[in-house]
């Protein structure tokens, strides 16, 4: 005689207030990235699952579902994917339709990715790596997806750099240099500043797929900082990247306020109601505290914004 194990997952709930997010984290999974008449590049994403929970359920029943977003995943990466958001839309819109009782799917993704390109003056090949993020939410009205990428860069503090600047004015005024030499000279040699690793993440969400290129969405983030950083580095490409960092100073505020600049300019083609999401963490050098800049806004509102100001 078989023994019935009860569905405790289903049953009412002692206090009954819906969920928005249960699932799980941490999910590993090889995914295969395609390429126009090239092998696929493979990469080990880490996935989190989640649907949301009503308030009459008492859980989602770990275990079963666990089997069924691990049917689900290895179903959207069996292929090669050239959209890595259109494999996370796919995988939410089947966990949607295997689950009764959610009304939300929502399947988000990480993973490395290896850039390859060369160093700024010796030109020597070298790699360097972004972390690729991605997402997508499947509802009955439809799914929305998110494509973006964090990447490294340096910044230069431009209050700091000031001071200097200005302890150099005086130095030369004492030496007698008179002050077009002065001017001349500061404008060619940047001053010190104190410098921090940069974090830049910036992502895309829209209806459905929204049409960007991931690398353009790197190089965009890339650019937003004082300089690139690379991995190999020979005495020329140290000193090129020091000279461009300290003659392009920048806060943690207008690291964010140039991605959303080349947003506007590089995506006309975007509709108005896709969310851009910048931001900005620093490393700083001299404190202890690292400094932080964050914004999410419609295209509508940052166009808005923009145009208002140009």
């Amino acid at each position: 005689m078989s023994h019935q194990l009860p569905d405790v997952q289903a049953s009412q709930p002692d206090v009954t207030v819906g969920l928005s997010q249960v699932g799980v984290t941490g999910v590993d999974k090889l995914v295969k990235i395609a390429r126009d008449g090239k092998r696929p590049l493979v990469l080990m994403a880490e996935f989190e699952v989640f649907v949301d929970l009503p308030s009459g359920r008492k859980g989602i029943d770990m275990s079963r579902n666990m089997q069924v977003i691990d049917e689900v995943l290895e179903e959207a990466v069996s292929e090669p994917a050239y959209r890595v958001e259109d494999m996370c839309g796919d995988a939410a819109e089947r966990l949607l339709a295997k689950h009764d009782y959610t009304s939300t799917a929502e399947v988000r993704m990480s993973a490395d990715y290896v850039v390859r390109e060369d160093t700024p003056a010796s030109g020597l090949a070298t790699q360097g790596t972004i972390t690729i993020v991605a997402s997508a939410t499947a509802t009955d009205e439809g799914t929305r997806e998110e494509i973006g990428a964090e990447v490294t860069g340096m910044t230069v503090c431009p209050c700091s750099q000031g001071m200097s600047a200005s302890r150099a004015r005086e130095v030369m005024h004492e030496l007698e240099v008179d002050d077009e030499t002065i001017e001349e000279f500061l404008e060619k040699v940047p001053q010190p500043g104190h410098s921090q690793r940069g974090h830049a993440t910036l992502s895309i969400t829209a209806d459905g797929s929204p049409d960007v290129d991931l690398r353009e969405v790197a190089e965009i983030a890339r650019d937003s900082m004082s300089a690139r950083i690379y991995n190999l580095a020979k005495r020329p490409d140290e000193d090129y990247m020091t000279y461009h960092a300290h003659a392009n100073a920048k806060f943690v505020e207008d690291c964010v306020r140039s991605m959303a600049e080349q947003v506007v300019d590089e995506f006309e083609h975007l509709a108005d109601d896709a969310v851009v999401h910048m931001k900005q963490s620093n490393d700083e050098s001299i404190h202890q505290h690292n400094a932080h800049a964050e914004r999410e806004v419609t295209l509508e509102q940052l166009r808005a914004e923009l145009n208002g100001h140009r």
